[in-house]
């Protein structure tokens, strides 16, 4: 494995049945420098939720596909809603994590055509939700966390199921498949970390196959 890849010590997790984490998987330099690349392209915004409010992460995304919500839903675009141009390109860095991840749990070939960045201020979280806008449920989501942890939480097929909770660090890569992959999640409110005050957010990269 690339350095790049392996900072810390590197080691898998089967969490449960479709939850792998990858914990310590990447050294965030290089992603963060990317991520601001592409947000001077494509910034972040809150998006209208179909219930009229704004989102309350900010979210952007690149590759050929952008997932946008307002009003009308939840789909997918090709071009950026806020200036008509197509998504930034998906990195190479980007897609090479996703294919190596997914890999790893026995989902080759995975062609990750779409990547939704959040950005999560401290005190911010996200409810609960499925992820079923894409086309193919067999591809996994895989998620990569930078900066501030966040605790991800599991509830299975019911939103009001009881949680399982994950902790996701810095350089963590949780991969969602197989029996996992429509089940309802979410992240409780990100918190300050008092080892590291001048930290103040968390990205989340979420890998998927739209189309």
């Amino acid at each position: 494995m690339a350095d790049l890849f392996s900072p810390l010590t590197p080691h898998k997790q089967e969490i449960a049945p479709g939850l792998t984490l990858f914990k310590a998987w990447v050294n965030g330099g290089e992603f963060i420098h990317t991520i601001e690349n592409i947000l001077n392209i494509s910034p972040l915004r809150h998006m209208m939720t179909p219930m009229g409010y704004a989102s309350k992460v900010a979210m952007t995304n690149c590759g050929p596909f952008g997932w946008a919500s307002n009003i009308q839903g939840y789909q997918y675009l090709p071009t950026d809603p806020l200036s008509g141009a197509p998504w930034p390109d998906l990195p190479e860095l980007f897609s090479k994590l996703a294919q190596q991840v997914a890999a790893e749990v026995g989902l080759d070939n995975f062609q990750p055509d779409a990547c939704l960045i959040n950005k999560y201020e401290i005190g911010v979280g996200m409810g609960k939700h499925q992820d079923r806008d894409e086309l193919n449920f067999h591809w996994p989501i895989v998620s990569l966390s930078l900066g501030l942890s966040a605790v991800f939480q599991v509830s299975g097929n019911q939103r009001n199921g009881k949680n399982f909770n994950i902790l996701l660090e810095d350089g963590d890569v949780l991969v969602i498949h197989g029996p996992a992959r429509q089940f309802f999640h979410g992240i409780r409110p990100i918190k300050a970390d008092p080892m590291q005050p001048n930290l103040h957010h968390r990205y989340n990269l979420t890998f998927r196959k739209a189309h």
